[in-house]
């Protein structure tokens, strides 16, 4: 594996006989013009991928696995630095070159309290030019964490804050009260004991999560240009609701009716890559590949495994539930647009040359050869030479 040096020049550019374009997979070859890309002439000096896939990266919209690299074991804390350094290298291997962090605040505390939230932003701002991959911050507010409102609002206003989500989780939380062996792991993640916890639920039960200071922090973070989510929609009523509030993404509607009122309101629909590759929600919500079937799904995401994208594309074409070109656009194009980005997920003319190489000759089992990210290789399996791929 090659790991480039940050300070390394831009790719001349790329070419192969299967790139992915707007017009779909074709020879195609394009020049890196420092960070950005045009359709060009072939030339020698260009990376030839020779049969390899060149892909758009991937964006992944709402990742949360970096959590685990932070607290690989019960009571174990990894410096957010070194953790994330870690969290890099694994979103190259598996094609993502654009990462939203699903940084969580809530009234739970311990990993998701407002103390870790903020080391994880100290961390992202002071990255200098350590990581490979473009690592951004998705903020996502429990409804219930009063506490947390005045602080998603100052991280908003100064600009650390790339997309936010609005989440209800205390409803699924109160049904385990009674399930001893997931009270125990919601306990631990808190970092406090059961009956610390247990009374952590019964605070948030006083909060309503319709409170007028969660609108004003959606329509706060509009007016700033981010798009923002409401998450774990149960039901229409809930999904229109949060629509009209100025949520304009349906990330892992818990309903189909729910995803059916954010595609009559012309908002994008976000499910989970893992639910594609297990056949299903490990929390009871509707099957990813289902509503993909019926047009209810535009953006697929890591939730919790960073190589769940890339396959689960390669799944949805090789399953013939779409076709290559459109299954990749869940990962890439649509995803971006879905976060208001319109300078990455194509490869076209004056978008930034974030892209992959792919080796897809075993079915089922794609490998990412290489990460270019801005121009420059941030990963490789294979060593390079002359600018041809061995």
């Amino acid at each position: 594996m090659l790991r480039a040096s940050h300070t390394d020049p831009p790719l001349a550019g790329i070419r192969g006989a299967r790139v992915l374009t707007p017009e779909g997979l074709a020879p195609a070859s394009f020049a890196v013009d420092e960070t950005l890309l045009h359709r060009a002439a072939s030339s020698d000096a260009f990376l030839d991928a020779g049969d390899l896939l060149v892909l758009p990266g991937i964006v992944d919209i709402h990742g949360d696995a970096f959590e685990r690299a932070l607290r690989p074991r019960a009571g174990v804390q990894v410096p957010h630095a070194t953790a994330l350094t870690d969290v890099d290298a694994q979103l190259l291997a598996n094609g993502i070159t654009t990462a939203y962090h699903g940084v969580t605040i809530s009234w739970e505390g311990g990993l998701r309290g407002l103390a870790v939230a903020e080391q994880m932003l100290h961390a992202l701002q002071e990255r200098g030019v350590r990581w490979g991959a473009d690592h951004r911050f998705h903020l996502r507010l429990e409804a219930r964490f009063v506490e947390g409102w005045a602080a998603a609002s100052r991280w908003i206003e100064a600009g650390h804050v790339h997309f936010l989500s609005i989440n209800d989780h205390w409803p699924q939380l109160a049904a385990k009260l009674n399930d001893p062996v997931h009270l125990a792991r919601y306990a631990e993640r808190a970092e406090c004991d059961v009956q610390t916890f247990v009374q952590r639920v019964e605070a948030a039960s006083q909060t309503a999560p319709e409170a007028p200071g969660l609108a004003q922090l959606v329509a706060q973070a509009r007016r700033a240009g981010l798009s923002v989510a409401s998450h774990d929609d149960p039901d229409a009523a809930q999904r229109r609701r949060l629509s009209l509030w100025g949520c304009n993404v349906a990330e892992f509607p818990l309903s189909e009716d729910a995803a059916r009122e954010a595609r009559v309101a012309g908002d994008l629909i976000v499910f989970g890559a893992p639910n594609v590759l297990r056949g299903g929600s490990h929390v009871g919500a509707p099957r990813a590949e289902d509503m993909v079937r019926k047009g209810l799904c535009d953006v697929l995401t890591s939730d919790y495994y960073y190589p769940s994208p890339l396959l689960a594309a390669f799944d949805l074409a090789r399953r013939e539930v779409l076709s290559f070109p459109e299954a990749w656009s869940m990962v890439s194009r649509h995803a971006a647009t879905a976060v208001g980005l319109t300078d990455r997920g194509r490869l076209e003319t004056g978008q930034r040359a974030d892209f992959l190489l792919v080796d897809d000759a075993v079915p089922g089992q794609p490998r990412v050869v290489a990460s270019v990210v801005a121009g420059a290789l941030r990963f490789a399996l294979r060593a390079f030479e002359s600018g041809t791929l061995l």
